[in-house]
């Protein structure tokens, strides 16, 4: 196998990491905040070179050292786009995703790729979709985005996350989609029930074939949210009706004492194994105490749908696939209104962004995305002849600036931010 070279930020205990690895690339760094994670990646990876610290800050890394290098990929902060957070985006002092878009100016990497919750997905995030493949596109790269579920790969998990994937358009040509896996993932009740029966529970062949679907999205949470569980309530009901307790973690699995009818709850080791950690093919240590190790493992992307994406990003690096025309002239539109204001650059009424759009828009409907923009980008309002108009200022996220607020937020809520 051809051997490429990968800078991961974000990198987190090493989900998308051993993905990668698998896929064919070799860690040139991999940059992490949280001091347990990096002790995992290098209880793992002795050899990586590992940067701990704020990814975005000089004195962690450089990224001029590693310009030209095959791949920049990272699973940047996930609160900013969750649905069910605050959904801050831009002004979010988590959020990296702009940020680590504008590293491609400086490492000029063959390929990047990001991966990141749902949210992001959505009608609240068009016009931060918009300016990332815009910027992308001013930067030379071709990108798109896609929602993958981790159960097309084989993961016994309903974990959509949702991945964009730049390259230069010599390369992008030859870039497909990984296409799900053929074969069904294993229900929760076979994935786990040779753990749950290790101690001798009498109930594990019973509580097989109750928990016979995949898992809920384990949810990892973050510093501020305190100990582990497995989620939201609607997560933790799903769990029961599988007759897993889902209000916390267990050291070990149930033993013989426990009587049949027993309410398991699910320990670090079984978590892991329902993110993809589930053969020697995927064989991970993790370094902590519970809570720590339960963060890592929740919160990390699935390794075999990190190998899924890894390797058709290498074998459009290396040409292996059959190239598709790309039609850079047609770039994909996720926000019109935004687009519209964007190339305008001047103040536009309700008549005004209709007439660029091609047909009507009422004023609810303006007034409901002007308010969607605000959260992310600086919207400048005037009167115009009785007429409400607006400009589109500046984008607020946090791109490398030594001035940005991001800064002071940051270091206020370092000790709760995983």
């Amino acid at each position: 196998m051809s051997e490429l070279n990968v800078v991961e930020i974000c990198a987190g205990a090493g989900g998308q990491s051993l993905g990668l690895e698998l896929a064919g690339f070799k860690h040139a760094l991999a940059v992490e905040l949280d001091a347990n994670a990096c002790n995992t990646l290098r209880l793992n990876r002795p050899e990586w070179k590992i940067a701990e610290g704020d990814a975005a800050s000089l004195d962690v890394w450089n990224p001029a050292d590693y310009q030209e290098i095959d791949l920049l990929a990272g699973g940047v902060p996930c609160p900013p786009f969750t649905i069910a957070g605050k959904q801050l985006g831009a002004t979010d002092e988590r959020d990296l995703f702009a940020w680590a878009v504008e590293l491609c100016g400086i490492v000029r990497p063959r390929a990047l790729l990001l991966e990141n919750v749902r949210g992001l997905s959505m009608n609240r995030f068009a016009a931060y979709r918009q300016h990332v493949l815009d910027r992308l596109n001013s930067l030379g790269y071709v990108a798109d985005w896609k929602l993958l579920q981790a159960s097309d790969y084989g993961v016994s998990q309903l974990r959509p996350r949702f991945v964009l994937v730049a390259m230069r358009p010599e390369d992008f040509s030859y870039f497909h989609w990984p296409e799900p896996g053929k074969k069904q993932p294993k229900t929760v009740g076979d994935l786990l029930h040779d753990q749950m029966a290790s101690r001798g529970w009498r109930g594990a062949d019973t509580w097989r074939l109750k928990a016979n679907d995949i898992a809920p999205t384990i949810v990892g949470g973050s510093k501020k949210h305190g100990g582990a569980d497995l989620g939201p309530t609607r997560a933790k009901t799903k769990w029961k009706a599988m007759g897993v307790d889902g209000w916390g973690i267990a050291d070990e699995p149930p033993s013989a004492e426990d009587p049949k009818d027993h309410l398991p709850r699910l320990t670090c080791d079984m978590v892991a194994r329902i993110q993809g950690w589930d053969s020697e093919r995927y064989k991970w240590e993790f370094s902590g105490r519970k809570t720590s190790r339960y963060r890592q493992i929740g919160n990390a992307f699935p390794p075999p749908v990190a190998e899924a994406i890894g390797i058709a990003i290498r074998d459009a690096l290396l040409r292996k696939t059959t190239p598709q025309k790309i039609l850079e002239n047609v770039k994909p539109v996720h926000d019109p209104i935004y687009a519209v204001l964007r190339s305008s650059g001047k103040f536009m009424t309700l008549e005004q962004i209709s007439k660029a759009l091609g047909e009507p828009l009422d004023p609810a409907t303006l007034d409901r995305h002007i308010n969607h923009l605000k959260h992310d980008f600086e919207i400048e309002e005037k009167e115009r002849r009785g007429e409400r108009a607006y400009r589109l200022g500046e984008f607020k996220a946090f791109l490398g600036q030594e001035n940005h607020r991001r800064h002071e937020l940051f270091q206020l809520q370092l000790s709760k931010i995983s």
